[in-house]
């Protein structure tokens, strides 16, 4: 039988992302959310309009969304009730954030160079993806009370690297559910993912057949890129 209620939130459950982003001053702001899901080559975000990763995303359009699996739970954790922005917005400090400055070192995560953004990607993250922003919708916006706290953020996916032990054998364009172990957040709590309960239908239709015109439009951004580098090198 169901019964009526009320939950404070509604988290039943979605992967964890470290968003890393380039501050102003040139050093890198390194954040975890976990309200997000994917359409073809294309991320929809939920976060605080009053985030540096939101200020940061704003101003250079562009992020890193790095996919930490179990094994990363404690470094996410370490970066939890943690914000860049000084001061502290009082929304957050009521909560207990406190600022921190050296999210990687705290984190105990290491940085690495992406190709197609100036954020980097987080080396210890089975998955990591370059983006730029497409466009940003308030949310609540017909609600006083609400209006300006929150944001959706639609990303376009750039590149994506995966690390080899999540990478179906024989085909380097697939992930293998059987071997990714992604960090779940559900009321605000770390679960991962167990071993398959059904098969399912959909598996029947081919992945290619889902592919995006994005992925084309990556690659001859990445050729362009090179391009570059190659002409300023010369």
């Amino acid at each position: 039988m169901h019964q009526l209620s009320e939950p404070s939130i509604l988290y039943f459950g979605t992967p964890v992302v470290l968003i890393t982003t380039s501050n102003l001053d040139g050093t890198f702001n390194i954040a975890p959310i976990s309200s997000i899901f994917w359409l073809g080559w294309r991320a929809i975000i939920g976060i605080s309009n009053l985030s540096k990763t939101t200020e940061n995303i704003r101003r250079t359009g562009q992020c890193v969304l790095n996919l930490p699996s179990i094994h990363q739970a404690a470094a996410v954790n370490r970066l939890a009730l943690t914000t860049g922005t000084f001061p502290v917005p009082t929304g957050k400090a009521q909560k207990g954030y406190t600022y921190q400055a050296e999210k990687f070192d705290l984190a105990d995560l290491t940085p690495i160079q992406s190709e197609t953004v100036n954020s980097p990607r987080v080396a210890e993250c089975p998955v990591q993806m370059e983006a730029v922003m497409e466009n940003l919708h308030g949310i609540a916006e017909d609600d006083e009370q609400q209006r300006g706290r929150l944001v959706t953020i639609e990303l376009r996916i750039l590149r994506v690297y995966l690390d080899e032990s999540i990478i179906m054998d024989g085909n380097p364009n697939r992930v293998d559910p059987d071997k990714w172990r992604p960090l779940i957040m559900s009321f605000q709590q770390f679960y991962g993912l167990g071993e398959q309960v059904h098969t399912s239908k959909l598996s029947s239709i081919a992945e290619h057949l889902y592919l995006s015109p994005d992925v084309e439009r990556a690659k001859k951004f990445t050729k362009a890129i090179r391009l570059t580098i190659v002409r300023t090198r010369l």
